[in-house]
């Protein structure tokens, strides 16, 4: 849109591709062609199977992915629920407790992940809240590593909505929980759906602080790969990495969607 000559059309799309095919493109593509291959000896990969498909959608494999999408839906709703409170109440306070409020929920982003897995290992792994060894300790820290972008964002489109559509109902004599809930939450409703998409994918692909937390019988996909490709099993996990990739890439799309339709309605 800001480039109109055809030659800097084509020298923007050269540059773009130039960047983005070996800085983001080609290592996906490297990942999609390891999972379908025996043996990468050379230069290009060879003995081309399904074989490793098979182990990546059944057994342990699938398991896994279905405790990521629990894992993943159970964080990406309690974080929605929590930074969209948040961030309305926030709305409302002063600068200093915006403030306050602000560096509360993004300190678990500003910190690794490890420190976070740590920090709730340590607190909750003694009465009277002992989750150490149970998924909810692991749904848990997802929660609080997503809930900052949950925030964020909710807190970024309430700072654009028009308080003229608050006031005219406040003036009619809507009472403020009927406001909330018929007026603003809907207004809102594309950012609260970006943000559970967004909080969705990170879920989905958080290692650091599940290693340090998950219990057994709770493995989630990331956990399944790095445990495969450090036993050696390559292309297996690469195979388990694309069905990671997929699935979330399937949610997102969905989430999508149903932020188009929000929009226009």
């Amino acid at each position: 849109m800001l480039v109109h000559s055809r030659t800097g059309k084509w020298a923007t799309w050269a540059v773009f591709f130039l960047l983005f095919v070996p800085l983001f493109a080609l290592p996906l593509l490297v990942i999609v062609a390891a999972s379908f291959t025996t043996n990468w000896s050379g230069a290009f990969p060879s003995g081309p199977t399904t074989e490793h498909y098979r182990a990546a959608t059944s057994g342990d494999s699938l398991q896994a992915l279905t405790t990521s999408l629990i894992t993943a839906v159970g964080a990406s709703l309690l974080a929605l629920t929590i930074g969209s409170w948040a961030a309305l109440a926030a709305a409302t306070l002063r600068r200093r407790g915006k403030r306050f409020l602000d560096g509360l929920f993004m300190l678990p982003v500003a910190v690794p992940s490890v420190v976070v897995g740590l920090a709730v290992l340590v607190a909750f792994s003694k009465p009277p809240m002992l989750l150490n060894g149970t998924r909810w300790i692991v749904i848990l820290a997802h929660t609080i590593l997503v809930t900052a972008f949950a925030y964020q964002s909710v807190s970024a489109a309430t700072l654009r909505l028009d308080p003229m559509y608050e006031q005219a109902a406040a003036s009619l004599g809507a009472r403020p929980s009927y406001v909330l809930w018929r007026i603003k939450l809907p207004l809102l409703l594309p950012s609260l759906t970006a943000a559970a998409g967004l909080c969705f994918a990170l879920s989905m692909g958080e290692l650091s602080a599940t290693m340090m937390l998950y219990p057994p019988d709770w493995t989630p996909l990331p956990v399944q790969i790095f445990a495969a490709t450090d036993r050696g099993s390559l292309f297996t996990g690469a195979a388990v990495a694309v069905v990671l990739m997929g699935t979330t890439l399937l949610v997102l799309l969905a989430v999508s969607r149903i932020r188009t339709k929000a929009s226009y309605r």
